[in-house]
């Protein structure tokens, strides 16, 4: 059973935010340290990256725990309540992120995902960035999070720019 009223769990969910979150600005204020300029929200990408990073041919997902289901952490819980509701909406997210994900990989894009857990080690979230958006190589994860390199898939007209040589 659920310990606010209807009318109070939906001004709860009214106030989740999809864009410009705490975890989202965190991120932003990091790279802009580290010296990064970037875009945000595109929306001609598959599944409006969070953050663009045209210059290096990457993206950043912020991905909330809770929605998106970070393996293994405990913020993905499930609610106990409407499980028949929650199940399938969460399955239709993850869903959603890997076809986003690998149509972005085909287009050429370096993908990274930035885990709201994953924000408490700044000093490491700062190597990790830096690494995955310099790197030459597209990055994939497999089911651990963990990356590992992998070729580009070919281009098409909404991939990266073409570096000038």
């Amino acid at each position: 059973m659920d310990t606010f009223s209807k009318t109070e769990r939906s001004d709860i969910m009214r106030k989740v935010r999809s864009k410009d979150t705490s975890p989202e600005r965190k991120v932003r204020s990091l790279l802009h340290r580290l010296g990064f300029r970037f875009r945000l929200h595109r929306k001609d990408l598959p599944g409006n990256p969070d953050i663009v990073l045209p210059k290096h041919n990457a993206v950043i997902f912020v991905h909330g725990c809770f929605w998106h289901r970070h393996p293994g952490c405990s913020r993905a819980t499930t609610p106990a309540t409407r499980r028949e509701y929650w199940l399938p909406k969460f399955d239709r997210t993850v869903r959603r992120d890997a076809e986003n994900q690998a149509a972005l990989r085909r287009l050429g894009w370096k993908v990274v995902v930035v885990w709201e857990c994953e924000l408490r080690d700044v000093e490491d979230m700062e190597i990790r960035l830096s690494q995955a958006i310099l790197s030459e190589e597209l990055w994939y994860e497999n089911g651990d999070g963990e990356p590992f390199p992998m070729a580009a898939e070919g281009q098409s007209p909404y991939g990266p720019p073409d570096k000038a040589e």
